[in-house]
């Protein structure tokens, strides 16, 4: 274990009392900055370029009261469930219901993106992270104790990986939450976007997964091969969707690319696991300056949150979400 003072400060104190530091690592030709609040990517820098590559901002009463999830590591449950409940092994189970006033929205109002983390090892490179969540949390069962590790491998990648243990089964899965900016436009609708999926989840008013699993085909979800995140967008159309990449967790896959023409930056993605929300950033509008020293609006970031599919716990067609106490859920995406 390697935990030099050198690397970590105090960004601020949570309403409790509690300490939230950052940390910062170097390497691959990046650095990044991570909070223990949330387990945030506060900022993320390429050598050469010197705009930063994600939203997020310079103070934590900032994040406490106007970050929507800015780099955060979301759960529970990543993305929603409907009506804020669920049944397993004959049970059923009431959560937060954080969105809207109806649906569980990344694990409830108290999810792990707006929690302390423990840093459990530093170095140069790395950051170990850790949580320990109670059972009845938000309304799930079962304690679960969590890792996440952000390290900068030396090809220029950001690899995020995370890990859950419970002692009683229940829905679990995270996702990374940031969003990204290639260049100093403010708006990433001129970014050229390839997702390597054939069908997505469309959704009701609620943005709760109707349960259909339909063709990108001739849709403006049709991202097989690039096109600028803007072509099709419009007062009807948005992007907040789940594509699916598998029907099931696998090995280390590539998905995604994101490619700034401005900068010449290319962002490209790999992960293990079945889903990837595309959320293109409609509803950002903050009114304190964020990284950039400017306000951040509507589309100023895009995230693309590596996940199971929204609501699995009440889908059984979706891949499944249940943690049991004899395995460890793994998850690993490369950035």
């Amino acid at each position: 274990m390697t935990q030099s003072n050198a690397h970590r400060e105090i960004f601020g104190q949570m309403e409790d009392g509690q300490s939230v530091y950052r940390v910062h690592l170097r390497g691959g030709g990046l650095q990044a900055s991570i909070l223990t609040y949330g387990a945030c990517l506060q900022d993320l820098r390429l050598d050469g370029h010197d705009a930063p590559l994600v939203l997020g901002y310079d103070n934590l009463e900032a994040y406490l009261a106007h970050s929507p999830y800015f780099g955060a590591t979301v759960g529970r449950f990543a993305n929603r469930i409907g009506n804020a409940q669920f049944e397993l092994n004959g049970k059923r189970y009431v959560t937060d219901a954080n969105g809207n006033g109806q649906h569980t929205l990344h694990g409830g109002a108290e999810g792990y993106g707006k929690r302390v983390w423990q840093i459990a090892d530093l170095g140069t490179s790395h950051v170990y992270l850790t949580l320990t969540d109670p059972d009845g949390s938000m309304g799930f069962p079962a304690n679960c104790e969590v890792t996440c590790s952000y390290t900068l491998k030396d090809d220029g990648c950001l690899h995020i990986a995370y890990s859950v243990r419970s002692d009683a089964p229940t829905p679990a899965g995270l996702a990374h939450h940031s969003y990204f900016i290639l260049d100093d436009s403010g708006d990433c609708r001129d970014h050229d976007l390839q997702i390597l999926a054939d069908t997505y989840l469309p959704v009701d008013d609620g943005l709760i997964p109707t349960g259909a699993i339909s063709p990108v085909e001739g849709t403006p979800f049709d991202f097989r091969t690039a096109k600028a995140i803007g072509s099709d967008l419009g007062e009807d159309m948005i992007y907040d969707h789940n594509f699916c990449l598998s029907d099931h967790r696998r090995g280390l896959q590539n998905v995604a690319v994101v490619h700034s023409a401005r900068s010449g930056v290319t962002l490209t993605l790999a992960t293990t696991e079945p889903g990837l929300q595309f959320y293109a950033g409609h509803k950002v509008s903050t009114p304190v300056p964020g990284l950039s020293g400017q306000p951040y609006g509507a589309y100023a970031g895009l995230c693309l949150e590596t996940q199971n599919w929204p609501d699995a716990p009440n889908n059984p067609k979706f891949p499944s979400a249940i943690v049991n106490p004899d395995e460890e859920l793994r998850q690993v995406s490369e950035y």
